[in-house]
């Protein structure tokens, strides 16, 4: 391995190690100017931020990215926006460092305390979109920890000049800006050895595709937690309202298919599908959605106009597409989506659309995804859109954390315990 590479990540880590000893410790005022100010400091840089990003625009278009990859990497003004609002409402949430989740007292007198700290040192390693790169550094600042950003090649220019503008706002104030550590060689080494790093690091979190999750989990020495790839499915029963069913697929597919908790696969019961589906087909029409179907879909959907239609393979169903192209399926009814989904899914985000209460429980209670939703869009799989304010990712496992990552989920705990010189005996 490049011992010059090593030295440089490891250099990160260190740093990143000092600091978050600092920041454990810090008031939850502190914590607050802190996100005010590196928020204050990306507007007043909003200039060198656009320029970057026009930068990895113009590689992106250079380098044959889809339109789905590029609009990943886009820096709108609403989007930059959002980042320093992102920030601000961090600003205003409870302090999660420091909160006693429970507490009781023993026989013999011990008062035990658990209580909310901060990680330590986290690393986030995620692909093409800048915002990660505001989301993940106010997050970890504000749960006490330091952070070590590893961005994708794609969106170099932009997360330089935003970690150059948040570290710009710390200097401010009371937090070190060796709190935020930007990793900017793109060796995909550099991976290897940032997830290595036990002795400095305490937490990994990927946040990407499949490919990018896999090769982090399996590399790790340090904790990890896996967040992101979202098979997304919808499953419209027998009962559904279907007015209500063309809005829902039509939003959870298209109001921005090239993120995580955008719908991949469509299951439409058999008995509707004859009614149901060539109105949709009008929508994704519209929408300008390909559409992989099954058999009975593309029979169903053949006289459709202008609508792209193929047949689906198997490996359509198991891809997240992350572009404008759906798959869809006819199922028997509820069992047969429930198993399509166990067999498919990602653990991501699930929903049914029925008017039968009995249905949407069953398929509530069997169906294992980190959220399941009944007559809603799966876009809503967001901290945000869940009050949690900003996120680190969609966990899709069960240790530790699930869903949204918000502000506690950043967190460990300890216990505190205080006594009057009790032995045990």
């Amino acid at each position: 391995m490049n011992n010059d590479l090593k030295e440089y990540v490891t250099s990160k880590t260190r740093a990143a190690k000092q600091a978050s000893r600092k920041c454990s410790i810090l008031s939850a005022e502190e914590k607050k100017q802190a996100l005010k100010r590196m928020g204050e400091a990306i507007w007043d840089q909003r200039r060198q931020i656009f320029q970057a990003n026009k930068a990895d625009l113009e590689n992106a278009l250079n380098n044959g990215l889809s339109s789905a990859k590029q609009d990943r990497l886009l820096i709108t003004d609403r989007r930059l926006e959002d980042m320093i609002q992102g920030l601000n409402s961090l600003a205003e949430y409870n302090d999660p460092v420091g909160e006693v989740i429970s507490s009781f007292q023993r026989p013999n007198g011990l008062k035990i305390e658990k209580v909310r700290v901060p990680f330590g040192v986290i690393a986030i390693i995620y692909e093409s979109r800048p915002n990660v790169t505001a989301d993940a550094a106010g997050l970890a600042i504000k749960a006490g920890n330091a952070v070590v950003l590893r961005g994708g090649k794609e969106a170099i220019h932009s997360n330089q000049a935003l970690v150059r503008a948040m570290t710009d706002g710390l200097a401010k104030t009371a937090i070190p800006v060796e709190a935020i550590q930007f990793i900017e060689r793109t060796e995909r080494d550099s991976i290897d050895i940032l997830i290595r790093e036990k002795n400095t690091v305490d937490l990994v979190i990927p946040r990407g595709g499949a490919g990018l999750i896999r090769r982090v989990v399996k590399q790790a020495h340090v904790p990890v937690i896996e967040t992101g790839v979202g098979n997304c499915h919808i499953y419209v029963h027998a009962s559904a309202d279907l007015d209500m069913a063309r809005s829902v697929v039509v939003n959870a597919k298209t109001q921005r298919p090239s993120v995580c908790n955008a719908i991949e696969t469509l299951l439409v019961d058999q008995e509707i599908a004859d009614e149901y589906l060539p109105r949709l087909g009008k929508d994704l029409v519209a929408k300008g959605v390909q559409v992989r179907g099954c058999e009975q879909t593309c029979r169903i959907l053949q006289d459709q106009g202008s609508l792209e239609i193929e047949p689906a393979s198997e490996e359509d169903y198991a891809t997240e597409f992350l572009d404008l192209i759906l798959a869809v399926k006819v199922v028997k009814g509820l069992e047969e989506a429930v198993n399509h989904i166990r067999k498919y899914g990602t653990l991501h985000s699930e929903a049914i659309i029925a008017e039968d209460a009995s249905a949407a429980d069953a398929f509530l209670n069997r169906v294992d995804a980190a959220a399941v939703y009944h007559n809603a869009s799966t876009r809503f799989t967001d901290g945000a859109e869940f009050g949690f304010g900003a996120e680190m990712g969609i966990s899709t496992q069960k240790m530790h954390a699930r869903g949204p990552m918000g502000l506690r989920e950043l967190t460990s705990y300890k216990y505190v315990i205080r006594g009057n010189g009790q032995v045990r005996e």
